[in-house]
């Protein structure tokens, strides 16, 4: 169950620790934090653990964020898998880093 982690966030936020795999080399990442926003319209995963999973970033896909602040950039994206409460989401994740 998510917890709020009161060490990264003023106020407190809810972040999960998920498991990223990846289904071409078996590979898989444990304990990941991720920030809980159920407004988002996407899932960021860091580049860390991409490098970690020795996962390929799609070719010729990149997708345009804004920032907070407004601010502009691009994301590569990686096809993954996350497994959160025992179950498996497949997709398509942006990399930040």
């Amino acid at each position: 169950m998510p917890t709020y982690d009161e060490a990264r966030f003023n106020p407190p936020a809810p972040v999960a620790l998920v498991v990223f795999h990846n289904p071409r080399n078996d590979w898989r990442v444990s304990d990941v934090p991720m920030l809980l926003d159920s407004g988002a319209d996407v899932t960021l995963i860091p580049r860390t653990v991409v490098d970690q999973l020795d996962a390929r970033l799609l070719p010729d896909v990149s997708y345009e964020v804004s920032g907070f602040d407004g601010s502009m950039s691009l994301a590569s994206a990686v096809r993954l898998e996350m497994i959160f409460l025992n179950k498996t989401f497949r997709g398509n994740y942006l990399v930040v880093d």
